[in-house]
C-alpha cells in the first residue's frame, strides 16, 4: 500500500517511532491510513461543526479496519469576507486549499483520503486536490443550515442583505431589520438556499464523488452524522477495490452535473468551479457548453433564493438523486453506467428511488422553465462569453435595453444604489473587478441586494466582470470576458451608452459604433495593480480568465 512508505521495514523505524509519538499503535500502523481533510474553523457558520463529522467519518473507518488521520485546511466565510477588501481573497482560496490538500497527501502518503468541507470555496477546492491525487477517497460535506422564520415567513442570510436595501427605501425599521438579523441563520451549516455552498455539495453528488444525501441532508440532522459514518467506511471500500476519483469524475459524470445544475437552478459561481475541477481530471468543459446543456436539461426545482423552496423541503422529496430520475425523462442525457463512491454504477443508485414531492421536483413535462438555470451570453461585450442565472431573472428582464451607469469599483456602485441615484431602466455597470483586475473576482452579492431592497429588482440590469453570490437574484450578469483589466470591451463603457441584454437569445451587446470603440481602445491605459504584495499580488499575475474557470496558468 501507498503507506508502506512510512510504516514497513527496519529502514522506517523513525517513521513508525513518530506515529508512535501521537499514541497510534502497532495495530492501528498495521492498518490502511486513511487522510482526512477537514476545514473545521469558528469563523465559518457552514463549518463550525465539521468537527462533530469528523468525528463521525473516524468512526465509520474505524469500523471498516482502517486508521483514521485528520489534517486541516482553511476556509473563508464568503458572508463575512462580503462587502470589503477580503472578498478580493475568496476565489483565491480555493487553489490554495487545492495545493494545501495536494502537499499534505504528497508530503504524507495516506492509502485513502476523505475530504470533509462545505462552504463555497472549499467544496471545490477539495475536489480539485482530489482528482490530482488520484488516490482513492470520498467527499462528505457539512449540509446546508436550516432556514429561519421571521414573522411567519421563512428567511435566509439574503433576506438580510436586502433589508439593508429596504431600510433604505425606508419599507423596512432598523428595529425590523435587528429582528431579522436575529431570526435569519438559525444555526450551523452552508446559507440556506441553493447558493454556492450548496449548488457545489450537490454537484459533488451528481458527479459521483460523494454519497447520495451530500448535497440536501440538512446539517443539524442525525441522518448527516450517519451519511459521515457511512463515507468512512465507503472509502475503504474504495481503497479494497482501487475505485479512484478519475475513474469516477469522468466526462459523463461532469455532463450529468451540469445537467443537475441546470434542473436545480444552481449558483452561476459552478460556471468558474466545474471546468477548473473538470481540469484536474483531463476533461475540458468549455464555456458554451453549458448553453448547450441548458438546451436539453429544463429547471425543474424553484429554490431559495430564485424561488420558494428550501434544500430541507428538496431532501425531503428525495434530494438530487430523485431529481437525476426526472431527469431520465428528459432530453438532458444522464449517463447511467457512470461509476460512483457507492462502487456501484448510477443506474444502481437510482433503482429504487422516486420523487416524493412533485411541487418541490417538478415532473418534466411541467418544468418551471423548459431551459436550465444558466445560460452564458456573448457579444461585443463579451466576445469570451458572461454568465447569468436565468431562472432568478424576472419575465420582464429577460429581454432589457437601457443606459449604462459605469463604476470601477462596487463601493461606488452601492452608495450611488443605496443613494437613490439608480433609476429604472438602468444597467448598472461594475468593472476591473475581475480575476485579475479584483483581484480575486470578488462577489456583488450587496449591490444586487440593494436593487432588489430598493424596490429596482425587476427593472435594473446590473453587469460585471466580478461575479455573484449564489444568492443573487435578478438580471445580473457576471465574469464578463475579457475582464476590464486586460483591456475588455467592458473597459470602454461609457456612461449614458445603451446596453442591449436578450438571455433568451443569449445576447449581450454594447450599441456604441465600432469606430468609436477603436478610438477608445486606443485611449485606454491598463490601471495600476490594486494589491503589490502577498498572495493576491500573485494570484492577478497567474490567473486566466473567468470565462476559463479563473485557473491559474501553468507557465509562469
Amino acid at each position: 500500500m501507498r503507506s508502506d512508505a512510512i510504516r514497513k521495514g527496519v529502514e522506517r523505524a523513525p517513521h513508525r517511532s513518530l506515529l508512535k509519538a501521537m499514541g497510534y499503535t502497532d495495530e492501528e500502523i498495521r492498518r490502511p491510513l486513511i487522510g482526512i481533510a477537514h476545514a473545521h474553523n469558528e469563523i465559518i457558520p457552514g463549518h463550525i461543526h465539521l468537527d462533530k463529522i469528523l468525528e463521525a467519518v473516524k468512526t465509520g473507518i474505524r469500523i471498516a479496519g482502517g486508521t483514521p488521520i485528520a489534517f486541516g485546511t482553511i476556509g473563508v466565510c464568503d458572508g463575512l469576507a462580503m462587502n470589503h477588501l477580503g472578498m478580493k481573497y475568496s476565489l483565491a482560496s480555493r487553489e490554495i486549499i487545492a495545493d494545501s490538500v495536494e502537499i499534505m497527501a504528497m508530503a504524507h502518503p495516506f492509502d485513502a483520503l476523505v475530504m470533509i468541507p462545505n462552504c463555497d470555496k472549499v467544496t471545490p477546492g477539495m475536489l480539485m486536490a482530489m482528482l490530482r491525487v488520484n488516490i482513492p477517497a470520498i467527499m462528505v460535506s457539512g449540509g446546508p443550515m436550516l432556514t429561519g422564520r421571521f414573522r411567519g415567513k421563512e428567511v435566509h442570510l439574503v433576506s438580510v442583505f436586502e433589508g439593508v436595501g429596504r431600510v433604505k427605501a425606508e419599507t423596512m425599521s432598523l428595529e425590523e431589520l435587528a429582528e431579522l438579523e436575529d431570526h435569519a441563520c438559525p444555526g450551523c451549516g452552508s446559507c440556506a438556499g441553493m447558493f454556492t455552498a450548496n449548488s457545489m455539495n450537490c454537484l459533488t453528488e451528481a458527479i459521483g464523488l460523494g454519497l447520495p444525501g451530500n448535497g440536501t441532508i440538512p446539517a443539524v440532522a442525525a441522518a448527516r452524522i450517519r451519511l459521515a459514518k457511512e463515507a468512512g467506511m465507503a472509502v475503504m471500500r474504495l481503497l479494497a477495490e482501487d475505485i479512484r476519483p478519475r475513474d469516477i469524475a469522468t466526462r459523463a459524470a461532469f455532463e450529468n452535473a451540469m445537467a443537475i445544475d441546470m434542473a436545480l437552478g444552481c449558483s452561476t459561481n459552478t460556471v468558474l468551479h466545474v471546468p477548473a475541477i473538470a481540469r484536474e481530471a483531463g476533461v475540458e468543459l468549455p464555456l458554451a457548453l453549458f448553453n448547450e446543456v441548458s438546451e436539453r436539461a429544463p429547471h425543474l426545482c424553484s429554490l431559495i433564493p430564485g424561488g420558494p423552496h428550501s434544500l430541507q423541503q428538496l431532501d425531503e422529496a428525495g434530494g438530487v438523486s430523485a431529481v437525476m430520475c426526472e431527469l431520465l425523462n428528459t432530453r438532458a442525457g444522464i449517463n447511467l453506467e457512470v461509476m460512483t463512491v457507492t462502487g456501484k454504477t448510477l443506474r444502481d443508485n437510482l433503482a429504487k428511488v422516486r420523487v416524493l414531492d412533485a411541487d418541490i421536483i417538478r415532473p418534466a413535462d411541467e418544468p418551471y422553465h423548459k431551459f436550465g438555470g444558466i445560460a452564458v451570453l456573448y457579444g461585443n461585450l463579451a466576445p469570451e462569453g458572461c454568465v447569468v442565472k436565468q431562472s432568478a431573472v424576472a419575465e420582464e428582464m429577460l429581454k432589457h435595453s437601457g443606459p449604462a451607469r459605469v463604476f470601477d469599483s462596487e463601493d461606488e456602485a452601492q452608495a450611488a444604489i443605496l443613494g437613490g441615484r439608480i433609476k429604472a431602466g438602468d444597467v448598472v455597470v461594475i468593472r476591473y473587478c475581475g480575476p485579475r483586475g479584483g483581484p480575486g473576482m470578488p462577489e456583488m452579492l450587496s449591490p444586487t441586494s440593494a436593487i432588489v431592497g430598493m424596490g429596482l429588482g425587476k427593472s435594473v440590469a446590473l453587469i460585471t466582470d466580478g461575479r455573484f453570490s449564489g444568492g443573487t437574484q435578478g438580471a445580473c450578469i457576471g465574469h464578463v470576458s475579457p475582464e476590464a483589466a486586460d483591456g475588455g470591451p467592458l473597459a470602454l463603457v461609457e456612461e449614458g451608452d445603451r446596453i442591449s441584454i436578450d438571455i433568451r437569445r443569449k445576447s449581450i451587446e454594447l450599441l456604441v459604433g465600432e469606430g468609436i470603440l477603436t478610438q477608445r481602445q486606443n485611449n485606454w491605459q491598463p490601471p495600476a495593480p490594486k494589491i503589490t504584495r502577498g498572495c493576491m499580488a500573485r494570484y492577478a499575475r497567474q490567473v486566466t480568465s473567468g470565462s476559463t474557470g479563473a485557473v491559474l496558468r501553468d507557465d509562469v
